[in-house]
């Protein structure tokens, strides 16, 4: 669901536009089958984004997470050059295509690496590898073939079912990727990445409010209320040289 917004871009509508008013969709109980799983396909069904996902050809429901998050911040415009890092199952990737129509705009560009296959997509550049390998730097230089204005990452490893763990974990992909953001942003770029609830660690935190106009902890409507993720949003990049204050 959508509504035009100033300049005839479309705006995902907040969560209550997506309220699933009339999903009541009941799942019986099946042999075999544990009740976790029931539960779980009773969700999925009564979802609005599950639902509305399937009508726009999405993924999955996490392409919202970012239309919701560019809603607010507009960091995907026409003609800018996009890194998706974690980009499986391509939702975010789908998303940073039509909002920044690299087709149609001969600068615009949209890279997308995963360590997990994920389909072709039209509009993008995707990569099968894994992120923490020794050569995927140079092989997203080699790709990029210059400076990009946006590096998304929803990197994120299995969970464990411990917080304490799963927390570290998150947070060393979320390092790597603002490492290797200061390296490929250009100067006003945007670094958005999937944390934990307690947000980003205070040293990383004081490193991209040292190179960042503004750094900001979101959790977009889109994100399920009992999911301890959040997004951090760290936008008009100053570069590594330039002495700065903290914001």
């Amino acid at each position: 669901m959508s509504e035009r917004g100033k300049g005839g871009r479309n705006k995902t509508r907040a969560e209550g536009g997506l309220s699933g008013r009339g999903l009541h969709t009941k799942v019986k109980s099946a042999k075999g089958r544990k009740l976790s799983s029931t539960l779980w396909l009773q969700r999925q069904l009564n979802d609005p984004y599950v639902v509305e996902a399937k009508k726009r050809g999405y993924p999955s429901r996490a392409a919202f997470k970012l239309l919701e998050l560019d809603d607010k911040f507009h960091f995907l415009k026409p003609g800018k050059r996009i890194l998706d890092l974690g980009a499986a199952p391509g939702g975010w990737t789908m998303v940073a295509i039509e909002r920044t129509k690299p087709e149609s705009n001969a600068k615009g560009l949209v890279v997308a690496l995963d360590i997990n296959e994920m389909e072709p997509i039209t509009g993008a550049t995707v990569l099968l590898h894994d992120f923490l390998d020794e050569e995927a730097p140079d092989l997203l230089k080699e790709t990029l073939g210059g400076k990009v204005d946006v590096v998304l990452s929803d990197m994120a490893s299995p969970a464990t079912g411990h917080p304490a763990t799963d927390h570290i974990r998150i947070m060393a992909l979320c390092e790597a990727a603002l490492e290797f953001a200061f390296e490929i942003l250009n100067p006003e770029g945007t670094f958005i990445a999937k944390v934990l609830q307690g947000g980003t660690e205070n040293e990383m935190l004081r490193a991209m409010k040292k190179h960042f106009k503004t750094v900001r902890h979101v959790k977009p409507p889109a994100s399920r209320a009992d999911s301890a993720e959040m997004y951090v949003v760290a936008t008009g990049y100053r570069g590594l040289a330039e002495p700065t204050s903290s914001v």
